[in-house]
C-alpha cells in the first residue's frame, strides 16, 4: 500500500494527508476519529479503509484534521473541520478525480454527515462506528447519500440498535461485526471485506453515481 505525503489547503490552514494513487476516476476521502481522544490518520480502521477502497480500485486521500500531526488550526468543534473535507475534495480533484466518496470512521463520519446534509454530488458515503451516543446526527438530510453503515455489536458509542434506525432512515444496508467494540482490534479484516463487498458491488461494473441494488 504505497501512499504519498501531500498538503492541501483548507482556507488558510495547510492540512497534511497521505494519497494513494489507483487509475481511473474514483476517489474517495477517508475521514479520521476524533481528534481530542487521540485520533489522527494514523489509525486501524483507517488504515483498513485505505487498503480496502486501494484494493477496490479507488484513489484514496486520508488526512489529518486541521490541530492533528502536521495539520494547522486547531481543534473546531466539527465546523472548521468540513472546510478540512472540502479541501481533501479539491485535492483529490485536482488530481483528476471526478467520482468522490466521503468515507469516515466515529467523529469522520459525523463531520463527513454535517458536510453531507448541504452537499450533493458524491458517491454514496460510508460510515464506519458512527457515534450515534456522543454526537448529533442529522439524518433527516441524509437519505439516499449513504451506501453503507458498519457498526461493530459491542460498540458503546454506536449501538447497533440506534444505528439500524439510522440506517433505515437514511435508506442503506448495516453491517454488524460481531464480536468488535468502537475500535475494531483484531477485526480490522471484517471491514476490509465489508468495504470490498460493497465497493466491487457497486462499482466493478462502471455503474454511474454509485446506483446498484447491493
Amino acid at each position: 500500500m504505497e501512499e504519498e505525503k501531500v498538503f492541501f489547503k483548507a482556507g488558510t490552514l495547510s492540512i497534511e494527508g497521505l494519497y494513494g494513487a489507483a487509475r481511473g476516476d474514483k476517489g474517495v476521502v477517508i475521514s479520521h476519529p476524533h481528534p481530542q481522544m487521540g485520533g489522527s490518520m494514523i489509525n486501524n480502521v483507517v488504515e483498513s479503509m485505505v487498503s480496502a477502497f486501494i484494493n477496490s480500485g479507488f484513489s484514496t486521500l486520508r488526512f489529518n484534521f486541521r490541530g492533528v500531526g502536521a495539520s494547522e488550526g486547531g481543534y473546531d468543534g466539527g465546523v472548521g473541520e468540513q472546510d478540512d473535507v472540502r479541501g481533501a475534495i479539491d485535492c483529490l480533484r485536482e488530481k483528476g478525480k471526478r467520482d468522490i466518496m466521503l468515507a469516515g470512521y466515529s467523529f469522520g463520519a459525523w463531520v463527513n454527515a454535517m458536510f453531507l446534509t448541504t452537499e450533493a454530488g458524491f458517491l454514496p458515503a460510508v460510515f464506519v462506528s458512527p457515534p450515534v451516543r456522543l454526537l448529533n446526527f442529522d439524518f433527516s438530510a441524509l437519505a439516499g447519500k449513504v451506501g453503507l453503515v458498519i457498526c461493530g455489536d459491542q460498540d458503546d458509542f454506536c449501538s447497533p440498535g440506534e444505528v439500524r434506525n439510522m440506517a433505515e432512515q437514511v435508506g442503506c444496508p448495516l453491517k454488524i461485526v460481531r464480536g468488535a467494540d468502537h475500535f475494531y482490534w483484531e477485526r480490522e479484516r471484517e471491514i476490509i471485506l465489508a468495504l470490498e463487498e460493497f465497493s466491487n458491488a457497486h462499482f466493478s461494473r462502471g455503474l454511474p453515481g454509485g446506483v446498484s441494488k447491493w
